[in-house]
């Protein structure tokens, strides 16, 4: 009733709801029923990886561990995600979630269980959700890994139109007293790289800034790798190494691992290696790739600064005695990996770090 001189109560406003405030609690739901199939494909002994509760279990009985460490990691994509934004190419880089912390599981001599994913956007596109969680699943499928869940957060306000972020978490197993820690690495051991398949997921916003002050366009032919999109050349995954260490492992004599990530060659490689001791590394020991050839020369970039920005061609390095560094490298090549001897544990010396590289300037010219 309207009182004299009173506004009459406003009954006309259309009701509010969730949707109109940017969260379609729809489209979410069509997406958890989208990727079920995904997850379950992932489903290995220990797990169903069933998708829909609010927590999955684990039975590490059931995974075969009699007295087992559990490990856990966390990461993401970093600026990658930008490119594969702007090229509107999503489908590896799931790959590169779960490389990122698989392979940090595997240095320490653990076996990949669970992965879970958080992927958050301003408005959910449930098809481009859909295609990138598939890579996830695809990625853990090939290392054994179950996708158990994850959390899809839409925060409109918070992300540009298009936007996306994503990080994983994953959680793996040893048992008690075999986990690889470094400590019986000695001097004279053989130290192993890995090939990657290009930058992996790091040192993106350099790259990025590269392709800008260069005025390149992402679909564009690659400068080095015209054949190819300078997004698809970019966007090749980070390489799952789990596998072929795991395969090391079982054959016997690797001392230690490192997944060569933000940090490069010169940061990762001390993390495992004890105080008195360096990684003494050849740059003309390995071919530098070409997109990384072409960085270097383009910005240009200093082989110092490439060193400890990029993998540079060496994804992960494994250390072994020299009278194991053959039967090593057999069992990493034989789980497909291109192997090289790289280069020597020497003791530190007085003044330097935990990563010595020689003839970089000679071999890595920019």
């Amino acid at each position: 009733m309207r009182g004299a001189g009173g506004a009459a109560p406003d009954t006309m406003k259309p009701p509010q709801d969730y949707r109109s405030a940017g969260v379609d609690i729809d489209a979410g739901e069509a997406l958890v029923e989208a990727i079920k199939p995904l997850a379950k494909a992932t489903a290995r002994p220990g797990c169903d990886a069933g998708l829909g509760g609010f927590a999955a279990l684990f039975d590490l009985k059931a995974a075969g561990y009699r007295d087992p460490i559990l490990l856990a990691t966390t990461d993401g994509v970093g600026t990658k995600l930008k490119i594969a934004i702007a090229a509107d190419r999503h489908a590896t880089i799931g790959q590169d979630l779960v490389a990122m912390c698989v392979n940090d599981l595997v240095v320490q001599g653990a076996e990949p269980l669970f992965f879970l994913d958080y992927f958050a956007t301003g408005r959910l596109e449930v098809e481009k959700a859909r295609v990138i969680v598939a890579g996830i699943a695809a990625a853990c499928k090939e290392v054994g890994c179950a996708l158990i869940g994850g959390e899809t957060a839409e925060m409109p306000g918070l992300y540009a139109a298009g936007d996306y972020d994503l990080a994983g978490f994953a959680v793996g197993a040893v048992e008690r007293g075999q986990a690889l820690d470094g400590r019986d690495i000695a001097e004279g051991d053989v130290v192993l790289g890995l090939a990657s398949s290009g930058l992996h997921s790091n040192g993106f916003s350099l790259v990025r800034r590269i392709v800008q002050k260069a005025r390149l366009d992402y679909a564009q032919p690659a400068p080095f790798a015209p054949e190819t999109s300078l997004a698809e050349a970019l966007l090749a995954p980070t390489r799952l190494y789990v596998r072929a260490c795991r395969a090391a492992v079982k054959a016997g004599g690797v001392k230690a691992f490192a997944h060569i990530t933000g940090g490069g060659l010169i940061e990762n490689i001390p993390r495992v290696l004890p105080d008195a001791l360096a990684a003494e590394l050849d740059a003309g020991l390995w071919p530098l790739p070409p997109v990384f050839r072409w960085l270097a020369a383009t910005a240009p970039v200093a082989a110092a600064e490439m060193a400890r920005t990029f993998n540079c061609g060496i994804g992960m390095i494994a250390v072994a005695a020299p009278d194991a560094a053959d039967k090593v490298s057999a069992a990493l090549a034989g789980a497909g990996e291109r192997v090289l001897r790289i280069g020597r544990i020497v003791r530190r010396p007085a003044g330097e770090g935990g990563t010595i590289l020689l003839n970089a300037e000679r071999a890595w010219p920019g």
